[in-house]
């Protein structure tokens, strides 16, 4: 195996010490770029997430990040933190098409053309798929909202105001960029492909499905609206309370406020009318009015999406039922979808350490030529600091074919996983839901 074909990049020989220690660091969320919004840094470039390295937030389900008090029991129940009194949502007979709209909120400075390149089959005349999208900052695009203020909140509430009597069987709400460290790891992270296996049954039952599965960042318990001290980490945290009595004056202000980030979600049409036109007018005048900047705003509906649409402060799905009943990817139950993320995180590891291995290689091999240039004249002397570790002979190749065998495993698995969730018995049963022969998915 060559190594680019092994990984993406090379580390080069000149890389800082800060860069070094931050590759081999796994990134908590609270050194990720917290403005997921529009026209902000999303976190790591698409190069940083095809490389497979371990720089989102920890995926393996039984080591959650930052400490998070969680138990077996709440990551393996399919129905765990699930609390809405809504009633669940009547699908259509099996086969039957969903008519779909993917909200993009957008700027005019970022690249949308993916819809149409990716999703020319899905999209109507010919698909179920139409799409709108909103140029936050540019007043004379076809669509965009009153005011470019709360990062793609207005653009949401905007849609959902101005489609309120014509809306689809589902709407889709999404950021414009295609890749992101946010989107589904199981999906390659890629927005096509998450729009491609999403299950317009899957949200109409539910009638709100955020469309990260992954808990961390944002689950079981991650906000909390009553505290009092402010959080660096969660700068919108202690102003919640606040936000909260203004946005939901009838409301108690709830302990707790938990759903999987990052603003990216579907809801079906009897949801959103669940509402009367005029609340979502009232949320959008408060984004115009408030007096809380463009950031702070925007992460305030974050964590209140969930309630607008769920009337629970709390929506954190099981995250293996997440992504079979809602895109098809089975793994037959928490454990086997669990034992998947922890060898995929030791691979990575793995790929860190032989990126180590090439890099110490290759300083040496530059050392050598240092050295022998010395030598042979010209008065050049070999640095006294320029001692370095030598790389342990033939760990290179052993690193190699053990990521090799670890990456056929984890296709294989994800293969078998896709497989199982063609079948809707076997969806049916992950996600803890009655089947009864001849039901669809």
């Amino acid at each position: 195996m060559t190594r680019r074909r092994l990984l993406p990049f090379v580390l080069g020989a000149g890389l800082s010490t800060l860069l070094i220690f931050f590759l081999l660091q796994r990134v908590s969320w609270n050194t990720l770029p917290q403005a997921v919004g529009l026209g902000d840094s999303y976190g790591p470039s698409e190069e940083d997430i095809a490389s497979g390295r371990n720089i989102l937030p920890d995926l393996r389900t039984t080591q959650p990040d930052a400490g998070q008090p969680w138990k077996q029991e709440d990551l393996s129940k399919p129905g765990a933190h699930l609390e809405s009194p809504y009633p669940i949502g009547e699908t259509k007979p099996p086969g039957s098409n969903y008519t779909r709209t993917l909200v993009l909120a957008s700027t005019k400075e970022e690249d949308t053309s993916w819809v149409e390149a990716e999703l020319a089959d899905m999209l109507a005349p010919h698909g179920q798929l139409s799409h709108a999208i909103y140029v936050a900052n540019d007043k004379t695009a076809p669509l965009h909202p009153p005011k470019n203020k709360g990062h793609e909140v207005m653009v949401y509430l905007t849609y959902i105001i101005d489609s309120y009597d014509s809306l689809p069987d589902i709407s889709i709400f999404m950021h414009a960029h295609r890749f992101a460290w946010h989107n589904n790891e199981l999906l390659s992270n890629d927005a096509a492909e998450m729009l491609r296996r999403l299950s317009p049954e899957h949200v109409t039952r539910l009638g709100y499905m955020n469309l990260r599965c992954h808990w961390d960042p944002g689950c079981p318990a991650w906000m909390h609206p009553a505290a009092i001290e402010p959080n660096t980490a969660k700068k919108e945290e202690h102003i919640l309370a606040q936000a909260w009595s203004q946005l939901f004056p009838l409301d108690p202000i709830p302990t707790v406020l938990a759903t999987p980030c990052c603003a990216q979600f579907a809801v079906s049409r009897d949801r959103i009318r669940a509402l009367p036109k005029q609340r979502y007018v009232y949320l959008r005048d408060w984004i115009t009015r408030t007096e809380l900047s463009d950031y702070i705003s925007g992460r305030v509906f974050e964590y209140v999406w969930q309630y607008i649409f769920s009337s629970a402060p709390t929506h954190c799905p099981a995250m293996n039922a997440c992504y079979c009943d809602g895109y098809g990817v089975c793994f037959g139950g928490y454990e086997p979808f669990n034992d998947f993320f922890k060898l995929r995180y030791e691979m990575n590891e793995f790929k860190v350490e032989l990126q180590e291995w090439w890099a110490a290689s290759d300083r040496i091999e530059r050392l050598k030529k240092f050295s022998a240039a010395a030598g042979g004249g010209g008065g050049k002397k070999l640095p006294e600091a320029a001692a370095v570790d030598f790389p342990e002979f033939g760990r290179d190749v052993w690193l190699e074919a053990k990521i090799a065998e670890m990456h056929a495993e984890l296709v294989r698995r994800k293969e078998e996983a896709v497989e199982r969730g063609r079948n809707p018995r076997l969806r049916a049963e992950e996600a803890g839901r009655e089947w009864r022969e001849g039901d669809g998915f």
